[in-house]
C-alpha cells in the first residue's frame, strides 16, 4: 500500500421503523422514525467507514463489525467509525476529505447538516473543512421515496502520510 493516494466509496441503506432513534451523522434527529438494525444503524457513518475501509482495500464493515455480533448490538457508530480512522492511520494514510450524501424523504435533514459535519470531523480527528454532508430526496421514488427507507453514500480520498 504504498501508493500516495487512495480514493475510496461507501453506501448504506436501512428500513425505517417508528418508534426508533434516529441518529445521523453522530447527531441524533427528532423524528418518529429511525433506521433499523443491529447497530443504531447510523447509514451515514457506515457508509464513511465502508468508504474508508475501500480506501484501504480492507473489506467492508460488515467484516469488520459483523451484525450477528452480539458486541455490536445497539452499539453507538461512532465507536466503528473511530476504529475505522485507527486503522487509516495504522495504515499510513490520513485523510484528506469525506463527502457524503443522505437520500432521506424524512425526517427533514437540513437544520442538522452542520451538527453532522462537525460530529463527524471531531470523530475523524478532522477539520470540519474537510468533511461536506448533503442531503437529497428520491422525489417520492422507490423505497426511498415512499418514506420506507434511508440511505447513505460516502467517498474518501486518503494521503500517504510522508515519513520525513
Amino acid at each position: 500500500m504504498g501508493q500516495p493516494f487512495r480514493i475510496g466509496m461507501g453506501y448504506d441503506v436501512h428500513r425505517l421503523q417508528v418508534g426508533r432513534r434516529c441518529v445521523l451523522g453522530g447527531v441524533e434527529i427528532p423524528s418518529d422514525v429511525g433506521p433499523e438494525g443491529h447497530s443504531d444503524a447510523d447509514v451515514v457513518l457506515h457508509a464513511i467507514c465502508d468508504a474508508l475501509l475501500g480506501a484501504l482495500a480492507a473489506g467492508d464493515i460488515g467484516q469488520h463489525f459483523p451484525n450477528h455480533d452480539a458486541r455490536y448490538a445497539g452499539v453507538d457508530s461512532a465507536n466503528l467509525l473511530h476504529e475505522v480512522t485507527l486503522k487509516v492511520k495504522q495504515a499510513g494514510y490520513q485523510i484528506v476529505n469525506v463527502d457524503c450524501v443522505v437520500v432521506a424523504e424524512k425526517p427533514k435533514l437540513s437544520p442538522y447538516i452542520e451538527a453532522m459535519k462537525e460530529r463527524i470531523a471531531s470523530i475523524l480527528q478532522i477539520g470540519a473543512q474537510q468533511v461536506s454532508v448533503k442531503a437529497s430526496t428520491q422525489e417520492g421514488l422507490g423505497f426511498i421515496g415512499a418514506g420506507l427507507g434511508i440511505a447513505a453514500y460516502a467517498v474518501t480520498l486518503l494521503c500517504k502520510i510522508m515519513q520525513p
